[in-house]
């Protein structure tokens, strides 16, 4: 079963994994409301398509320069104003072929100055039969290009059943994303968080991207 990225969150937050506040709405009338329950100043729509590379995507319906199905506002205007250019509207992205997926529900996420972008997923790597983790630090990216172009920065963890994420997984991952500091201690923390999740619901695939450092 796939679902959307604003229903993901919910799961990570439950689980303890920091998750940026946000909204999820059906109507552009609602978008005012649900920007104004954010802390702002920055605002993030984003398309809830089961696709991804959304935010180079292009809808149907709109000009070839119109922006994509993730969009950055700066005011509550800008916000109301992407949701009604978006919803109802069709996105192409690289994963849904040309016909395209329609846009029915938008998530309004508080935005953030962003450091860095990476990308980290959790999914079963056959080759093994073990659970992996996949990092790079080439995130908001379509980690397809990144495997093609630049396979040297996909770094895979392969987790064991027994021991779940001992300090030395993280420490690869880590070491994989570039992380020291304070951003090194959140992702040490986040890692086993990230595991359980995926265990424990049984997932077959979680993916981050781009996971943010601010």
């Amino acid at each position: 079963m796939n679902i959307h990225e604003y229903q993901a969150k919910e799961v990570l937050k439950g689980y303890g994994a920091p998750v940026a506040a946000g909204v999820a709405i059906t109507s552009a009338d609602e978008a005012e409301a649900a920007a104004k329950q954010l802390p702002g100043p920055l605002y993030v729509v984003k398309s809830q398509i089961h696709a991804g590379g959304r935010g180079k995507g292009k809808f149907k319906e709109l000009s070839p320069d119109a922006k994509g199905g993730v969009r950055l506002a700066k005011t509550i205007e800008e916000v109301v104003a992407n949701a009604r250019e978006m919803l109802g509207n069709t996105l192409v992205t690289k994963q849904t072929g040309e016909a395209g997926r329609q846009v029915n529900r938008l998530y309004i996420e508080d935005g953030a100055d962003i450091e860095r972008e990476l990308y980290l997923s959790i999914l079963v790597d056959r080759s093994v039969g073990r659970v992996a983790f996949v990092a790079s630090t080439e995130g908001g990216m379509d980690i397809e290009t990144v495997a093609e172009e630049t396979p040297e920065k996909i770094v895979t963890v392969a987790i064991d059943p027994v021991a779940g994420v001992t300090a030395t997984d993280a420490e690869k991952l880590c070491s994989a994303l570039n992380l020291g500091g304070a951003a090194k201690v959140d992702g040490m923390q986040l890692f086993p968080i990230l595991y359980k999740a995926f265990t424990e619901k049984d997932m077959s695939l979680l993916e981050i991207n781009p996971l943010i450092v601010m």
